[in-house]
Parts: structure tokens; sequence; C-alpha cells
């Protein structure tokens, strides 16, 4: 029987890969650090080669390639996010097994099965910024209430034509949605 072991419920799982791209990280803690500092080590020589930082899409086409190359012996699911000249705002998802898919939205990890319902329903095109904080922290929380694998902390990253925004929440700030009786 396999069991799942969450050695820190408050580590960072959103990693830097460029100034304007970040990846959310889910399976093995390992294998996506690695993976993400692989991925960062080629979109350096990338931008030494091009002189400019390289687009979100070439970012998380290079962690697809090693997603599915070593799809026999990684546990990694990654969401790609970030910005670039070309084509602005963009999320790409690459789940367990390699493959790649932009969306306007991702969800990953083991708490995301318990919010389908609510990204479904609350995801709009265009929101604003603080919409889209609350959209986001709301989800984690839902899925932190309901899955003992994921985290106690929420992290979140606004990447835009100005660089990033980090935010964290923490303890009362962190959406409740019921009180348990």
């Amino acid at each position: 029987m396999a069991r799942a072991y969450i050695a820190n419920r408050v580590t960072d799982k959103l990693t830097k890969v460029t100034d304007k791209i970040y990846c959310c990280r889910s399976g093995s803690a390992a294998d996506t650090q690695a993976i993400a500092d692989i991925v960062t080590y080629h979109l350096n020589f990338h931008k030494m080669e091009h002189g400019e930082e390289p687009p979100v899409k070439v970012a998380a086409n290079v962690f697809r390639d090693l997603c599915y190359n070593y799809r026999d012996s990684l546990s990694a699911g990654i969401i790609v996010g970030g910005w670039d000249k070309q084509e602005g705002g963009q999320v790409f998802t690459v789940p367990l097994g390699g493959m790649l898919t932009r969306m306007p939205f991702a969800t990953g990890g083991s708490g995301s099965t318990y919010i389908y319902g609510y990204v479904d329903s609350n995801f709009k095109e265009n929101m604003s910024k603080e919409e889209c904080l609350k959209f986001v922290s709301n989800g984690l929380a839902l899925a932190m209430s309901r899955d003992g694998s994921s985290g106690g902390v929420i992290r979140m990253a606004c990447i835009n034509g100005d660089g990033v925004e980090r935010f964290v929440m923490t303890g009362d700030q962190i959406p409740k949605f019921y009180e348990a009786y």
C-alpha cells in the first residue's frame, strides 16, 4: 500500500524559473525540484543565446520534455505560469506522464480533486488582480480543508509585464468556509 508522507506543510511549492515564469509543483518534492532546476538551467542558456527572456511556451515545453522522457521514473505534476511580451500571461499544465496543455487556469496535486466544482463555477475571463487572488486563495483554502496532503500556507504570485508580486496567507488570513462542530 502506498502512503503519502508530507515532510513540511509550509514548503514553497511555487518555484521561480525565470524573472517572469514560475512553476507550481506537485508529486515528489525531490523530482519536481530537480526538474525545476534543470529547466532553469536550460532557460538561462536560452536567454544567453537569444539575448532576451524565453517565452512561457518554451519553458512549458522544456518541462514537458523532461516529464515525458522520464515519465517512468518521476512523480511530477507541474503547472507553468508566466508572462512574456509575445503572448502576455499564460498558464500551461504538465500532468503526470508529460502531456502539455495551455489552459485559462489549471489545478493540480491531490487537493485539486476537491475543488473542480468550485473552479468550474467561479472562474471567469479577465478577472481583476483582486478577483483572481480571491479565486485562487478560496480554491486553495477549500482544497486544504478537505485534503490531508495539502499544505497549511497559501502562497501566490501575480505575474505581469511589470514583474512578480508574491503573496502569503497563514493562520487566520486563510479563508474559512465552515466551522467544525
